[in-house]
């Protein structure tokens, strides 16, 4: 998907929602642990009750790993249904990988190639050669984490080195990447008061902005400080849409929660 199929997505449905599939087999329904696949049966009834309000979906790969190989077809399960009967969706892998040269190449091909997402989180520790196999994909994207919402956040993320913020010279590093018109940027919505100096350095790049709902970000003050022309931005919400109900009615409950923010961006568009 290209970044202007992406936008105009997000124009005609007035809504820049990620919803995040962080299935888990501890917190979903218990009617769903007697289908053969609940992990996907429980993705394909919160995507169906939510595909028409939402532009993105990011499956954290994490949950699907944690259960071997039943996890990964499952996985295989929930892109192949999104692409073949919701193709405007944009789909991010939220796998965080990070190595150099022949390793990268294969993660961008197991996820590009082989699961057909839209994108990937990636991790900018070790450089520009773990970044770059990544982007040198054709209509791919790639999500590189500059300053997240996790607490350890200020170990690393936030310390001065030569007198610039760490997460300033990912950010502008990143830049002179080949193919960096493909780099999005993970940005956590705890950190909204970082968001104006972000944007002096990447104004036109799209943010992926978690930490909205259970973890306490504002919506509104992302978008005062985050939004751009293109509104530029990938609202993330998990277990605030997902897990809204362990009832028989936890799709419904979910694309009520997912409205309440699709509404809620609508008026700040």
């Amino acid at each position: 998907m290209t970044t202007e199929q992406l936008v105009a997505q997000i124009r005609k449905k007035k809504s820049f929602l990620c919803i995040g599939l962080d299935t888990d087999l501890e917190k979903i329904p218990p009617h769903l642990l007697a289908e053969e696949d609940p992990i996907f049966a429980f993705n394909k009834a919160i995507i169906d009750a939510t595909h028409d309000v939402c532009v993105s979906y990011k499956p954290n790969i994490a949950f699907y790993e944690a259960y071997g190989i039943k996890g990964w077809q499952s996985l295989e399960k929930t892109i192949k249904y999104i692409n073949s009967k919701y193709p405007e969706i944009f789909t991010i892998a939220d796998a965080k990988r990070g190595d150099i040269g022949n390793t990268s190449t294969r993660y961008a091909k197991a996820f590009f190639e082989d699961m057909e997402f839209d994108s990937v989180t990636i991790a900018p520790y070790m450089g520009k050669d773990s970044v770059e196999p990544f982007l040198a994909f054709e209509n791919k994207h790639t999500i590189l984490l500059a300053l997240t919402s996790n607490i350890g956040a200020f170990d690393y993320q936030t310390k001065l080195v030569d007198g610039k913020e760490l997460y300033k010279t990912v950010l502008e590093t990143s830049k002179t990447y080949e193919n960096s018109k493909n780099l999005m940027y993970v940005v956590g919505a705890t950190k909204a008061e970082y968001l104006k100096d972000i944007r002096k350095i990447i104004p036109e790049s799209f943010l992926l902005v978690p930490g909205v709902g259970a973890q306490g970000g504002s919506l509104k003050d992302v978008c005062e400080n985050g939004m751009n022309e293109n509104v530029g931005l990938l609202i993330n919400s998990s277990r605030g849409i997902i897990y809204a109900s362990t009832g028989s009615d936890f799709a419904d409950a979910a694309r009520h929660k997912a409205i309440e923010l699709q509404r809620q961006m609508a008026e700040l568009l």
